[in-house]
This record gives structure tokens, C-alpha cells and sequence, in this order.
């Protein structure tokens, strides 16, 4: 019996790992890119730009210090976080809040050549509250917004992993 649930298991993940499956996060970071080189273009070293480089540097792409030594330009445009009240009680209380985090990048080379064009990463979760427990709310929503974060920065590699210069798109 003991034979027949190990063969069992064992099959089981022979069969997942061959088809390519593996756990959501697991590995996300690392993607094929076209260039070695980028130049982070953005408003300051927010915890978003900070794990984008550590990214990056995961993928051996060397952040330059200007767009001249770069292959490209990252240009981060904004990055914002929102709160919405999304239900509330009949007494009127807030019982469920939507968080939402919003990115705004592009891509190009030195001849302002778009390898992206400007587009959105929209992250949102769903947080109920208790005004009870404001203070594990208040930690449950960082960490909500920690968890969009390392999505976005997971979204950014896998669009850059899908850029291309110019003269390869017609390709």
C-alpha cells in the first residue's frame, strides 16, 4: 500500500513538473530579455523602483546611471496607490475596502525609438475591515500592498521580456 501511494506521488509530480507547472511566484522574477542594459527613469527610489532593480539584477541587466549607456529607457511615470470603500454596514461602517496600486511605464532606445509604448499595470485586492481591529488592518494592508507591489514588478519583467528593438518586430 505503502509502494502504490509513493509510486502515486511520485507520478503526480513527475507529471506537473514535466508540463511546465510550478508555484504562482515561484521563479517569476527571471525572464529573457533583449537588451543587457536599462536606465531607470523615475521620480525617486520608491520600494517599487528598489525591487525592480534587484529584479533586474536577477535577470543580469546592469542599471545604468544615464540613458546614454543604456539599451534602453524604462521610464517609470507614475506610480500611485488608491483606497476605495468598496461595502458598508446598514449602520453605515465601513466593512470592505478595494486597495488598488497603478503603475505607468514605457520603454525606448536612445533614438526615442518606443520598444513599449505607454501602457498601465493595475493591480487590486479586496481587504474587509473591522474598525475594532484597526491596527491588523492597518498591517494586513501594507502587506496587501507589498504583495501588488511584487506583482507589478513581476508584470514589468514579463512586458520588457516581450520587447523588441525595432528592426526584430517585423520579424
Amino acid at each position: 500500500m505503502k509502494v502504490s501511494i509513493s509510486l502515486l506521488l511520485l507520478t503526480a509530480t513527475l507529471t506537473l513538473t514535466a508540463c511546465g507547472f510550478h508555484m504562482r511566484g515561484h521563479n517569476s522574477m527571471q525572464v529573457k530579455l533583449a537588451f543587457d542594459s536599462v536606465y531607470l527613469r523615475s521620480a525617486g527610489d520608491s520600494p517599487f523602483i528598489i525591487d525592480l532593480r534587484k529584479a533586474l539584477a536577477l535577470n543580469k541587466v546592469t542599471v545604468t546611471d544615464s540613458a546614454e549607456e543604456a539599451t534602453i529607457t524604462l521610464d517609470i511615470i507614475s506610480e500611485a496607490t488608491d483606497k476605495q470603500i468598496l461595502s458598508l454596514s446598514a449602520a453605515g461602517k465601513v466593512t470592505e475596502y478595494d486597495l488598488r496600486y497603478r503603475i505607468t511605464m514605457s520603454a525606448y532606445d536612445k533614438q526615442l525609438v518606443y520598444w513599449l509604448p505607454v501602457a498601465d499595470v493595475a493591480l487590486n485586492r479586496t481587504m474587509t475591515y473591522d474598525d475594532t481591529q484597526v491596527l491588523a488592518k492597518e498591517q494586513e494592508q501594507a502587506v496587501l500592498y507589498k504583495d501588488m507591489r511584487t506583482d507589478a514588478v513581476a508584470q514589468v519583467l514579463r512586458r520588457l521580456s516581450r520587447a523588441k528593438p525595432p528592426k526584430d518586430q517585423g520579424e
